[in-house]
């Protein structure tokens, strides 16, 4: 079943490495670029999703509060305001459970493509779906001193920089698509779960990311940080940036200091004019 993902794959990344002059970096960049073209539709309906789900937080904040000793009835309001504003809270979920087949995909055919194994390279040949291309084996797997076969921590010390960028990327991608939540506890005083949740989210992925950056291929880890930065720019032309919500380490929505503060303190007497007496 594999192999209706994996040959296509690997013919495209064999087919892109014969025309970017044998640079196989190269030829994984474009195919990521091609694979996230071919998603866009639904990688635009996951940022509108997550744009419709942060303008709704105030109004499921009030319902929070309004319904939080009546889960049955909290939750019926939540699913009527949804349904008032057109958001789908399950809407964000396709395009990553797409990827997730697509990475698995990608992780093999560079392994394939690039012939992490003698197993892999007599294998190679009968994979292509476009005839001409057995004569680039073997591709050259090595780009600057690091094996994209291998992952980083059995590669040249600077390979280590590829977790760290896709840690980096994942990080302000999360903090992009998750909702923001106004900060501060509930009326009962307990902590909001759902704004604690959200934190968690925007910790918990990246690191997971960059784990699994250190495991697996370095071509992996490419691919991870330029479907990154293009998910950043997608979400950056749809004019939602908001740097200062996405730069804060609190991870919240919240106003910022300088109108907390002109709300509670009292203002500043303006100096009299004239001259001293």
């Amino acid at each position: 079943m594999w192999d209706l993902i994996l040959n296509p794959f690997v013919t495209v990344i064999t087919l892109l490495y014969s025309l970017l002059a044998n640079n196989a970096v190269l030829a994984i960049v474009v195919f990521t670029i091609l694979v996230r073209l071919a998603m866009y539709p639904l990688t635009a309906q996951q940022q509108r999703s997550s744009v419709a789900m942060q303008n709704v937080q105030p109004e499921m904040k009030k319902l929070q509060e309004k319904y939080k000793n009546d889960k049955e009835k909290l939750a019926q309001e939540q699913m009527k305001l949804y349904k008032e504003h057109g958001v789908n809270p399950l809407g964000g979920c396709l395009p990553l459970l797409i990827q997730f087949p697509i990475w698995i995909g990608l992780y093999q055919a560079i392994n394939h493509a690039l012939a992490a194994t003698p197993l892999q390279l007599i294998d190679l040949s009968g994979r292509f779906l476009v005839t001409g291309l057995d004569h680039l084996v073997p591709l050259n797997n090595v780009f600057l001193g690091i094996d994209l076969t291998q992952p980083p921590t059995i590669n040249p010390v600077y390979a280590m920089g590829l977790p760290v960028l896709v840690l980096a990327t994942s990080w302000l991608q999360s903090k992009l698509m998750v909702p923001s939540t106004p900060s501060g506890n509930n009326k009962d005083g307990k902590p909001d779960q759902a704004q604690a949740m959200t934190q968690s989210m925007t910790t918990i992925m990246p690191l997971m990311m960059g784990f699994f950056s250190l495991s697996f291929s370095v071509g992996l880890s490419i691919y991870f940080v330029v479907s990154n930065v293009i998910t950043i720019v997608q979400y950056s032309m749809m004019g939602k940036m908001d740097w200062k919500r996405v730069l804060s380490l609190g991870g919240g929505g919240g106003p910022a200091p300088a109108v907390i503060e002109s709300k509670s303190a009292p203002p500043k007497a303006k100096p009299k004019s004239g001259k001293a007496k």
